[in-house]
């Protein structure tokens, strides 16, 4: 059994939500999750890590999103806590983009924070 939070590590804005649920159902395993891990590293501390994963662990903070379900561990949670996913599509690029609360230093390739 996971661990669902009333109030999700990390929410998803509806563009992103839209995007995931494309690239889920491309891939054609509705087992999929959408992970998002913090990991040691980068050069500001730590890094952002998502990626489909079909392993659930019974301490990892769920939370779904329309048919978007997404998984955290308990470690990331914390430095997750109050941050937002997006996805942008235009002129200068597209991709997410996570705006996170809790990061009082990003560098300037915005995929890691201390």
């Amino acid at each position: 059994m996971s661990t669902t939070d009333i109030t999700p590590a990390i929410s998803l804005t509806d563009t992103a939500a839209v995007k995931v649920a494309e690239l889920l159902e491309q891939e054609g395993n509705p087992e999929l999750a959408l992970r998002v891990a913090v990991r040691p590293g980068g050069c500001s501390g730590f890094s952002y890590e998502m990626f489909f994963d079909s392993d659930v662990a019974d301490d990892d903070v769920t939370s779904s999103f329309g048919t978007v379900r997404v998984v955290v561990d308990p470690t990331s949670a914390s430095l997750l806590q109050g941050s937002t996913l997006d996805f942008k599509d235009g002129l200068q690029g597209a991709g997410f983009s996570i705006n996170n609360p809790n990061a009082s230093r990003t560098c300037g390739c915005g995929n890691s924070f201390s």
